[in-house]
């Protein structure tokens, strides 16, 4: 473990919304550590230790969709926070799973600390419970995806959701890299599908690939897929 890695007040979604006493208290209690990429960082079942944040690199929160099978709730990357679906009074075991998608450092702080935290940074709580009803909003969305929107679609959302949360780099592709597989559990799908699918886009020209870099060429006519439904 690394304990004394500076903390980034401007990223970090625990520091950045805590009054600025409790920041000394942040960095004596924090512990830092370095993943490996595909790391599992806690599996769904473990015992709840603690609550996570992304100091570097980016991590997939994911749950057991059947009996060999995954789905992504979403993705974690700089300054984000993760493992919190554990705050709750009979929360005894996390109910998801996180898994480093490439090497990076973690900061971790135990529930007592955190529930210090909580009651110490009202502005921090309030900014908490944002995000819990962001968090609601797209699992509710997904599931309305899941239920009515065709895998295409599902596919071309989860690209575009992609792109709005890690941006592009320098050569246009989206700033992350995924296998296809964890592009499948993304947009709740097979992989076999998905493969067909992304075949279909670059053929149609909204797409580009290199490896596992993905480009978006046309982002109206991506978009358009996703309101393709019967709702």
């Amino acid at each position: 473990m690394k304990k004394n890695i500076q903390c980034d007040n401007n990223t970090c979604f625990l520091c950045k919304s805590c009054i600025k006493e409790w920041i000394p208290a942040i960095a004596a209690n924090k512990k830092n550590f370095a993943v490996k990429k595909g790391q599992v960082i806690f599996s769904e079942g473990d015992p709840v230790t603690g609550i996570y944040f992304v100091y570097e690199g980016n991590v997939k929160v994911h749950k057991k969709w059947g009996a060999d099978k995954e789905l992504i709730i979403r993705f974690a990357n700089k300054g984000a926070i993760f493992g919190h679906r554990v705050l709750g009074k009979h929360a005894t075991h996390y109910p998801i799973s996180a898994t480093a998608l490439e090497p990076g450092i973690i900061c971790y702080v135990d529930m007592e600390f955190f529930e210090a935290t909580l009651k110490v940074n009202p502005q921090f709580t309030y900014e908490l419970m944002l995000f819990f009803a962001d968090e609601l909003q797209e699992a509710e969305r997904k599931m309305r995806n899941l239920a009515h929107m065709p895998v295409k679609g599902r596919v071309a959302q989860a690209l575009i959701s992609l792109k709005d949360q890690f941006g592009t780099n320098t050569e246009g592709h989206i700033n992350v890299e995924l296998t296809r597989q964890d592009l499948a559990s993304y947009a709740g799908a097979t992989y076999e599908t998905v493969f067909r699918v992304v075949n279909e886009l670059i053929q149609e020209k909204l797409i580009n690939t290199n490896g596992k870099k993905i480009t978006i060429v046309n982002y109206d006519g991506l978009l358009a897929l996703t309101l393709d439904t019967d709702l």
